[in-house]
């Protein structure tokens, strides 16, 4: 598997300085968000599906650096309530997946959304348990009327235009679990799959290295991002689990992302590739630095460096012990 890097991180360098660096951390490949939450500062797709020039000079400054493209990224919402926010994540969707199409760029990633409660809604709305069944019942509607339909839609375009799509399994998004995201993907197509990261995962109380045999066996992983998260018991007997503190409050937030290494060991970081390996993952690992206690560049420097300890790039040995 290659290393690569989520350049949003980067977005205050110009396009060549950050490959640049890039390239002389060590890694391969890079994921460049094209709008949505992540911005657009690398990536003007726009400009890029106008003219077969420019693309060409883009791919050319990746490539000519042994640099590959592992996603482009433009997680939104799609789905919500807000409509105009919802027309400006989905225009940015369809063009990024036209885009990736054109530059042979495998994987989309994104979210799968949250609508609101009914048609009048304002405000997306995350149910998270099943009683009282007004709950249950508004999950339902989100499914069978938002969800299901937008993304039979999505999958049949991405499928046509020969890209992967990978939903960030996200709490506060109705596809957060291996359950639903194999829940959506039987009711849509194989387009849709995960761009899992374990950082999500952990806080929710789900072992990243199960995530993976369960979506690997359906193989349902189309992107993996490598980000910690630092648990705090203390904190999570005060809290719960679905602290709503601001990610400021690091001291008192009951969880906090961490860069690799830092939140879990690095046993559990090599048990993760391993089951990445073995589930027949081999696209990218790609860093997402979003530690509240370190600087870009030595988060970014530390979850090379530990990455690179535990990473498997050559393909197996024939078993000549058998």
């Amino acid at each position: 598997m290659k290393l690569g890097v989520f350049t949003v991180l980067f977005s205050e360098k110009p396009l060549e300085e950050m490959l640049d660096h890039v390239k002389a951390s060590g890694l391969q490949a890079v994921e460049i968000g094209t709008g949505g939450y992540p911005g657009n500062a690398h990536c003007d797709v726009d400009e890029l599906l106008e003219s077969e020039a420019k693309r060409q000079a883009f791919m050319e400054k990746v490539e000519s650096r042994g640099l590959s493209i592992s996603a482009f990224s433009c997680h939104g919402n799609p789905i919500s309530p807000d409509k105009q926010f919802a027309k400006e994540s989905h225009d940015i969707f369809m063009k990024t997946i036209k885009l990736a199409s054109l530059l042979n760029v495998p994987v989309v990633n994104t979210f799968s959304g949250t609508p609101g409660d009914s048609e009048d809604a304002k405000s997306p709305n995350w149910p998270v348990a099943p009683w009282p069944t007004e709950y249950a019942d508004v999950l339902e509607w989100q499914w069978e009327k938002k969800l299901v339909p937008y993304w039979q839609e999505q999958a049949a375009f991405a499928e046509q235009h020969g890209v992967k799509i990978g939903l960030e399994l996200h709490a506060g998004f109705l596809v957060h679990t291996p359950y639903t995201m194999l829940k959506l993907r039987q009711l849509t197509g194989d387009a849709l799959g995960a761009n899992l990261d374990p950082s999500h995962l952990w806080w929710q109380g789900i072992d990243p290295v199960a995530a993976i045999k369960i979506l690997g066996k359906e193989n349902a992983i189309h992107h993996f991002h490598a980000k910690d998260t630092y648990i705090d018991q203390d904190n999570v007997n005060m809290y719960g689990l679905t602290d709503m503190q601001p990610y400021t409050e690091i001291r008192t937030r009951a969880w906090n992302f961490r860069s690799v290494g830092y939140g879990h060991s690095m046993q559990e970081w090599s048990g993760m590739v391993s089951a990445l390996r073995t589930y027949g993952y081999d696209h990218v690992i790609s860093i997402e630095h979003e530690d509240p206690i370190m600087s870009i560049e030595e988060g970014f420097r530390k979850a090379v460096k530990n990455l690179k300890s535990v990473n498997i790039e050559e393909k197996p040995a024939e078993m000549w012990w058998v």
